[in-house]
């Protein structure tokens, strides 16, 4: 048995990740960086390896890809037989200086981060799926625009079958504020399509500015919001919780998030959907367009029904202020809002506190 046989019969996972890269890459030797102490023996990085391999088409850029989502090695006890691991691997891809023959490290510590996310939240990610990162997505350059993320296939890897299950190719995109914004009240995949002519194999560009600067893209997203309304049915939060007493219910939001339900309620119900408001200790929230107003307990939530004519009461109600304020429309409901401690990459607290 030769090495390349006893590495795959060892890591079949590993090995079919790296057959999908052969058609792009070839014999290409990619950088690559290698976790020490892997996760599964105590490690603090989830993933056991990310390559970037260099392109120079259709513009010079990173192609990063990981390992370690999915199951490299054997397939675990009770994992789901149809899908490897979690079912999915991260790529990314940044533009690079042609003359660059290093990538660099901060977004391999991006892939890592996120992987974490999903390891210790147990809250997966699918293609539409976006998430603010509270600050540049490349840490050093305050100055970029760049501070939130989309995710989509990747538009060469796709979906590939492996020894463990289908695993997906998914790819980190990264999106200046208004375009965050505008994924969040309209259709992600839909403003990707919007942007897509602007981003050739969704490439990110950490120097670029908005791409909705220009009148014409920004147009077409706003008439997209306004026929379409958002397709965004979940949110996940720092803070949401709520306290029953004296027969009235009061809804805890942090302020970091006031902004983003305000937008998502006004994008969803209105539309006949509903929104579901999920904290980190897992509690939910769950708003209900319906005829009256209703307050009802789940197993492990709370259903809120909105009449359409109490829901800018509600709105109104969710400021970025910290306090408590009582919503007249909806009699007995009252929201408080409480101060967001801002946490860095590595979860410790910054000392900002916004509200």
């Amino acid at each position: 048995m030769d090495e390349s046989t006893e590495a795959a019969d060892e890591a079949p996972g590993w090995h079919a990740i790296d057959r999908a890269l052969e058609p792009l890459y070839g014999d290409v030797e990619p950088l690559h960086w290698g976790t020490i102490l892997k996760w599964r023996l105590g490690g603090k990085d989830p993933l056991d390896g990310v390559s970037a391999y260099p392109r120079t088409d259709p513009v010079p850029h990173w192609h990063f890809v990981s390992y370690g989502m999915s199951e490299l090695y054997e397939k675990g006890e009770g994992s789901d037989p149809e899908e490897s691991g979690w079912g999915f691997e991260f790529t990314f891809r940044l533009v690079r200086d042609p003359s660059e023959t290093t990538p660099p490290v901060w977004a391999v510590s991006l892939l890592q981060n996120l992987g974490r996310y999903v390891f210790t939240s147990g809250n997966w990610f699918e293609p539409g799926h976006h998430m603010d990162i509270n600050g540049p997505i490349a840490t050093s350059r305050e100055d970029s625009a760049i501070r939130a993320i989309m995710f989509a296939e990747d538009p060469e890897l796709g979906t590939i079958s492996t020894p463990h299950g289908s695993l997906q190719f998914l790819q980190v995109i990264g999106l200046a504020r208004e375009e965050y914004e505008a994924a969040r009240q309209w259709n992600t995949m839909a403003l990707l399509d919007v942007l897509a002519p602007r981003l050739p194999l969704y490439v990110t560009d950490i120097d670029r500015g908005s791409l909705l600067a220009d009148p014409e893209l920004a147009a077409a997203v706003r008439a997209g919001v306004e026929r379409d309304g958002s397709s965004s049915g979940l949110l996940f939060v720092g803070t949401a919780g709520w306290e029953e007493e004296g027969g009235g219910t009061t809804l805890r939001l942090g302020a970091l998030q006031a902004p983003m339900i305000r937008q998502s309620l006004r994008g969803r119900l209105p539309f006949g959907r509903s929104l579901a408001i999920q904290a980190q200790d897992g509690g939910v929230l769950h708003f209900v367009p319906a005829d009256g107003f209703e307050v009802e307990r789940l197993e492990g939530g709370l259903s809120i029904s909105v009449p359409d004519a109490a829901l800018n009461g509600l709105i109104d109600a969710i400021r970025s202020e910290a306090g408590r304020v009582p919503v007249p429309s909806l009699p007995g409901l009252t929201v408080e809002i409480v101060p967001t401690r801002m946490r860095d990459q590595y979860g410790e607290e910054t000392g900002e506190v916004i509200g």
